[in-house]
């Protein structure tokens, strides 16, 4: 597969999506980004489609769905066919969502009980899994209690709240932006 430098960083040039899954997934992998994504309950599988698009677009580590499925999970049609290319992880529920990251950092996003801004932190710890509730009922406080820190996306109109799919968005490109410097694409 062609290649392209960036920063000291190979990317790949040209996708190679006329390639199995399988192969896709080994080209990527030593791409993959140092953070995680976590889906809390969402209920809505357009949303959690959407949020598969998402990061795959930042190349996430893997995507973490929390909470009981019914039976589809995410909408394929929603993820533009990325999902074939992410390593998803089913979770049952909170404490077998906490054994599965292993000790890494869970940073929860929550607008009502957020610590401090998505903006406020200098860096994102290595291997942090960022935890998001369902657009209709956010996170339960078990699971902000065992966050190991709790951020908030600042927000101005009279709604105060995001669809699922463009808050993680926010928060994967605020990781990107500290990650690859000053305006770097690649």
């Amino acid at each position: 597969m062609p290649s392209v430098h960036c920063q000291g960083w190979r990317m790949p040039l040209e996708p190679p999506l006329e390639e199995p899954p399988e192969a896709v997934i080994d080209a990527l992998a030593p791409l993959r980004s140092d953070f995680s994504i976590a889906l809390w309950e969402p209920g809505n599988p357009f949303a959690v489609g959407a949020v598969i698009r998402v990061a795959h677009n930042f190349l996430a580590r893997e995507i973490f769905l929390i909470g009981p499925v019914d039976g589809s999970p995410f909408y394929p049609k929603a993820s533009m066919g990325m999902h074939k290319y992410e390593a998803i992880r089913e979770v049952p529920d909170e404490d077998a969502f906490f054994r599965a990251v292993g000790g890494r950092p869970v940073w929860a996003l929550d607008k009502e009980r957020a610590r401090r801004s998505i903006h406020a932190p200098g860096a994102f710890p290595a291997g942090v899994v960022f935890l998001f509730g369902s657009e209709r009922f956010g996170l339960p406080d078990a699971a902000l209690e065992r966050a190991d820190e709790v951020l908030g996306i600042p927000l101005y109109g009279v709604n105060q709240s995001l669809p699922l799919a463009v808050a993680a968005g926010i928060v994967m490109n605020e990781w990107a932006r500290r990650r690859y410097g000053q305006g770097a694409v690649v």
